[in-house]
């Protein structure tokens, strides 16, 4: 019976591979951290960490006030 040596994970040796470096047009998109917040707005999801005080139904009420009526806008 023949048994293999198998080297723990973080003696493995790892290189990073790329396909190909390339530049991406600006037409197809923003990357996330250079992405325009109403873009955030109008296609995603914005976290917001609700200060203690106002309730999530007053926070919700002064987002929409502020974000204008693009889509709908709720707190879960």
């Amino acid at each position: 019976m023949t048994f293999m040596k198998v080297q723990p994970p973080w003696q493995a040796k790892r290189e990073t591979l790329v396909r190909e470096e390339a530049e991406t047009s600006g037409k197809y998109g923003f990357q996330p951290y250079s992405r325009p917040l109403d873009e955030h707005l109008r296609f995603g999801y914005v976290n917001l960490d609700k200060p203690s005080g106002p309730s999530s139904h007053e926070v919700t009420a002064w987002v929409n006030f502020e974000a204008g009526p693009c889509r709908p806008r709720g707190d879960s």
